[in-house]
């Protein structure tokens, strides 16, 4: 993401979004109340005297809307601002009315907010670091693969299927049973490398992965180039993926994607409570205890719970971000699109790590 104006006194940071992922980014960011700028449509009616005034045209306009809801479509990438119309063209005479911003990439839009959390401003700050291309993991054993991409929001499952083959002592019938199978997972491992060009990494249990590499090998040179790492976990498929980022296995490989941080942040969360330490807590009442005490280090909220909560929740929620970061404390919006988020989600949807026990 490119930022093109910062002036925080005011409350103004104007930005370009270049990625998908920076959509994600600004789904994060921009919240209820805010104001966003950018240039869209608007159906502009024909008047004409003595008559109803007839259908209009959509013209190119630059329009202020304050927030209402952000609107994330995963599926299609697509992010919606919408809002009432605070700032236009006198002629269009919207301004009170409702309008949706669509949010597309490689033009500007400006994001105008009474006060910038700090974390807010860390997630403007990665969002606008060169990044690396999204990693493409493959993970594969003798019932099934997946093949993903790891983007900052989560894991996006791009083709996955399960199998049968035969027993180990129908050698023949396995073997031919393995290259087919082998075959289908890297036609489908081609055709996303071949559109990203981006590093790959095969996990898996067993020696499946390792026969799969040497596949890979004989049959696409070129794709085979771009394995950057193999390493073994104890499932295939999704699991396998969502096991290698709890456990930090390709956390080198994973530098530029965040989603391996919030996994690590998460497993710590649940293995204190899991051992009923003290220095570890959650829920919105117990998470507010303990920043009255100022003894959070960590603080992990999830996206939804900020965005789906009631004006007075968010209330809430912004004056606890607030102390908490006053008192030094590291705020860290974690995404429900992945695993790390949906177990956060379980126990409230806001969690911290403490600097010290409390009983």
């Amino acid at each position: 993401m490119k930022v093109l104006k910062k002036i925080l006194k005011k409350g103004i940071v104007k930005v370009i979004p270049e990625r998908i992922d920076d959509l994600w980014h600004l789904y994060n960011i921009v919240t209820k109340g805010d104001e966003v700028h950018a240039r869209t449509t608007r159906e502009k009616k024909i008047e004409e005297q003595y008559t109803r005034p007839k259908k209009g045209r959509r013209v190119s306009v630059l329009l202020g809307v304050r927030v209402q809801k952000v609107l994330w479509d995963r599926t299609l990438n697509r992010l919606r601002i919408h809002g009432i119309v605070c700032k236009a063209p006198e002629k269009l005479d919207v301004t009170g009315s409702h309008h949706s911003i669509k949010v597309t990439l490689d033009k500007p839009i400006t994001i105008v907010k009474k006060r910038w959390p700090s974390h807010q401003l860390d997630r403007l700050k990665r969002a606008s670091q060169p990044k690396a291309t999204p990693l493409i993991i493959t993970s594969i054993d003798d019932e099934e693969y997946c093949i993903a991409i790891l983007r900052q929001y989560g894991i996006d499952v791009k083709a996955e299927e399960k199998t049968r083959l035969p027993g180990k002592l129908e050698v023949e019938k396995r073997a031919k049973a393995f290259r087919e199978f082998f075959k289908k997972a890297l036609r489908a491992l081609r055709e996303l490398w071949a559109r990203l060009h981006s590093p790959l990494v095969i996990i898996g249990p067993g020696f499946v992965k390792n026969d799969f590499v040497k596949y890979i090998n004989g049959a696409e040179p070129d794709v085979a180039s771009a394995i950057i790492d193999v390493k073994g976990v104890n499932s295939g498929g999704l699991a396998g993926i969502q096991e290698a980022l709890r456990s930090g296995v390709f956390t080198k490989a994973l530098k530029h994607v965040r989603i391996a941080e919030e996994a690590r942040l998460m497993e710590a969360v649940l293995t204190r409570l899991g051992k009923d330490r003290l220095d570890v807590t959650y829920g919105l009442a117990e998470v507010e205890k303990a920043s009255a005490f100022g003894a959070i280090e960590r603080l992990l909220l999830t996206d939804v719970t900020m965005r789906e909560s009631s004006d007075e929740e968010r209330m809430a929620l912004e004056d606890l971000l607030r102390k908490v970061e006053e008192r030094g404390g590291i705020v860290t919006i974690i995404s429900v699109e992945h695993e790390a988020g949906t177990k956060l989600l379980s126990l409230g949807g806001v969690a911290a790590l403490l600097r010290y026990p409390l009983a």
